[in-house]
């Protein structure tokens, strides 16, 4: 009977820690389960990061083999190609040689004549020496032409300065500006009053249309003084011949006006002309006109002459040849000898006529 109780007591305590043992079991469940699945997470991470790496190192193995064997194969096509352009190049520059040696001896053999070029070029520096001195002794007697022009204008100035100022001439009472007496001789614009004659200016033409027109009448006359003197080329202005009647004696008006005689002196003055009024419609016809005249007298003055003041230029004659250039450019003349010559090339082609001087001018 002790021992029956025993056991039941045995199996209600065995139940209570069976009970016991389920509820901690229970709670603990789902923490252990996290605990496990994180485990089996990190365990299984570790064996596919390991798979990983080591497929990425045999991938960067099969790459590495690819791409040297491809390098290679590349390597070897561009060493080829370079050989290739190694060797056209050497074979180019053997064959620029080979024709540079080859067209130089054909050119020297065949077309160039040293010796003819060289007489040709020293033929052409002597006339080129003749030449420079015939056009400086040109230049010089052109020089002295216009030292003679210069010296015609400056007297033609000075006897029209004399014209004008012809009122400042010496009298036997009373001496002129320019004759001093204490100069010990009379100064040279004296002697040149002395030598011009004064010349009384005439009435100019009545107004008619050339005088509407800006340009002098048939009629007028031009005297020293006037535009119609050697220093002034211009055409003369109008000029009314009608005598100026004096003002009308009238009381002065009030009010903004101006004097009568101002006014009339107004409407008589002649205007001041413009340079396309002052110039003729035909001045550049004119002038053409007048140096084909000049030139035609040259000419003509200058064949009359017996003989002519320059002699002949010498680049006119046919002192030096022309190399010949090639077989069918030159045709050459055989001469009594026996030798070629080449024909011969004239410089230039001018006469000795077109260069003739005027008369009064010496060499």
């Amino acid at each position: 009977m002790a021992e029956l109780l025993k056991i039941k007591r045995e199996v209600e305590q065995f139940k209570k820690e069976y009970f016991d043992r389920n509820s901690q079991a229970e709670e603990s469940r789902q923490r252990e389960n996290r605990a496990a699945l994180r485990i089996q997470s990190w365990f299984r991470a570790c064996s596919v990061r390991a798979y990983l790496s080591h497929l990425h190192k045999k991938a960067i193995t099969i790459q590495k083999i690819w791409r040297g064997f491809t390098a290679r194969a590349c390597f070897r096509q561009m060493v080829k190609a370079a050989y290739l352009i190694m060797k056209m190049n050497f074979y180019e520059e053997m064959a620029v040689r080979i024709q540079r040696r080859w067209r130089g001896f054909f050119v020297r053999k065949y077309i160039h004549n040293f010796y003819a070029r060289k007489r040709y070029l020293e033929g052409l520096s002597r006339k080129n020496a003749l030449v420079r001195r015939e056009l400086g002794e040109l230049e010089e007697l052109q020089k002295r032409e216009r030292d003679c022009l210069e010296m015609v204008k400056e007297q033609t100035a000075k006897v029209y300065i004399a014209h004008r100022l012809h009122h400042l001439l010496s009298t036997k009472q009373c001496p002129g500006v320019f004759n001093s007496p204490f100069r010990p001789a009379p100064h040279e614009m004296e002697l040149l009053l002395r030598q011009v004659k004064y010349q009384t200016p005439t009435r100019l033409a009545p107004s008619g249309k050339s005088c509407l027109l800006g340009m002098p009448g048939p009629a007028a006359q031009s005297y020293p003084g006037t535009l119609g003197s050697p220093l002034n080329k211009t055409t003369g202005t109008c000029f009314s011949s009608r005598p100026v009647l004096p003002p009308i004696a009238t009381k002065k008006q009030q009010g903004l006006f101006r004097e009568s005689g101002e006014v009339w002196e107004q409407r008589v003055r002649c205007p001041d002309l413009t340079l396309r009024l002052q110039t003729s419609y035909t001045h550049l016809e004119e002038a053409q006109s007048q140096l084909r005249q000049h030139k035609s007298m040259t000419l003509l003055s200058g064949r009359t002459e017996t003989g002519s003041r320059i002699r002949h230029l010498s680049h006119n004659s046919k002192s030096f040849t022309e190399p010949a250039c090639g077989n069918s450019d030159v045709e050459d003349e055989e001469d009594s000898d026996g030798c070629s010559q080449p024909r011969r090339v004239t410089a230039v082609t001018q006469s000795s006529s077109d260069l003739r001087l005027p008369p009064y001018i010496s060499r």
